[in-house]
């Protein structure tokens, strides 16, 4: 520091200050140790590793038969029936779903007393009986006619004809489907703001189009978990046909084990895998409809199982240079 003639002082000639001196070594951040957290997970996988030893070493299982029964015409033969009837149940419990609730939603009281009166016995009632009573339904009306009410009758067709064994499970299971998905699908409209309503009301939309292209998409992303939720309990409920007559995947097992009874163990594994096998493609798709439908709605997509699993091989690799670093 100098000063001038004029008696400013001059920083331009000031000394440097050196900074602190640095340690020898950087701070590492240490992580936090969590003697529970890895206590925990040594016991669950003492407890898994046993289970997966029972399952491969109890001969009570008969893995052996398992393998010969897992593939056999007979099982797949069952097992596309229960592709069949869970494909036309889902789409037309869907479909009759969405009416129910719009229904419920109208401005007609009759709607929506006729849509509350339907869910209500549908939902009260078990699918069983639902079909039992659908099964035996030529009992009381032999024939079905369609005309004038209390007047002659147009069409006349014969239920017997009409009711097979198919035709049986997927209406009684279409009917129950639609009372469940009719409560999924209202409670999904209802998650829209109010003002997307009145929006799309103020552009002078008609109001089929503002349900159709602005509402039921962003509805979709409150029903579709929900949905598939009920689609898999559909998948399950599907073993019910059975007492139909329908040998799906469960009654072609009951069937066999009835013939072989010392394959029932083996024959109810192959249901459970096949069940199971139904149930993941299903979540599998679920995840992947929910990240479809959730672009716009959040900062980022959640990433898929892919990339979930890159990333924890990155994090591993990253964590072993660090360690190996110091």
């Amino acid at each position: 520091m100098s000063e001038s003639p004029g008696g400013a002082v001059s920083l331009a000639t000031a000394p440097a200050i050196d900074p602190p001196p640095r340690a020898a070594t950087a701070d590492r951040v240490v992580p936090r140790r969590r003697p529970g957290r890895w206590i925990a997970t040594a016991v669950v996988l003492v407890l898994l590793a046993q289970f997966v030893h029972g399952l491969a070493t109890n001969p009570f299982y008969q893995w052996d038969r398992f393998g010969y029964w897992f593939w056999r015409p007979t099982i797949l033969d069952g097992l596309l029936i229960t592709l069949e009837v869970t494909a036309w149940s889902a789409v037309l419990g869907l479909l009759g779903g969405i009416l129910l609730a719009l229904a419920r939603l109208s401005g007609s009281p009759v709607l929506r007393a006729v849509s509350w009166t339907y869910v209500w016995v549908l939902r009260s009632v078990p699918l069983i009986v639902v079909l039992l009573f659908l099964y035996n339904f030529s009992a009381l009306y032999k024939t079905l006619s369609l005309g004038v009410p209390f007047g002659p009758a147009l069409f006349t067709f014969d239920e017997s004809r009409l009711a097979t064994d198919m035709a049986v499970a997927v209406v009684g299971l279409s009917l129950n489907e639609a009372a469940y998905a009719a409560e999924v699908v209202r409670g999904g409209i209802l998650s829209v703001d109010q003002g997307q309503h009145e929006a799309a009301a103020a552009l002078g939309l008609p109001r089929a189009h503002r349900f159709r292209r602005i509402v039921f998409p962003q509805a979709l992303r409150s029903i579709t978990p929900n949905y598939v939720n009920q689609l898999i309990g559909l998948i399950k409920s599907t073993s019910l046909v059975f007492y139909v007559s329908l040998l799906d995947l469960f009654g072609t097992a009951q069937s066999m084990g009835s013939t072989y009874p010392g394959d029932i163990v083996p024959l109810l594994l192959v249901v459970t895998v096949w069940y199971l096998i139904l149930t993941t493609v299903v979540s599998v798709a679920q995840f992947y409809v929910e990240r479809y439908y959730a672009r716009g709605a959040t900062r980022a997509l959640p990433p898929t199982p892919l990339q979930r699993l890159r990333n924890g091989l990155a994090d591993v690799r990253e964590r072993l240079r660090r360690e190996t670093a110091v």
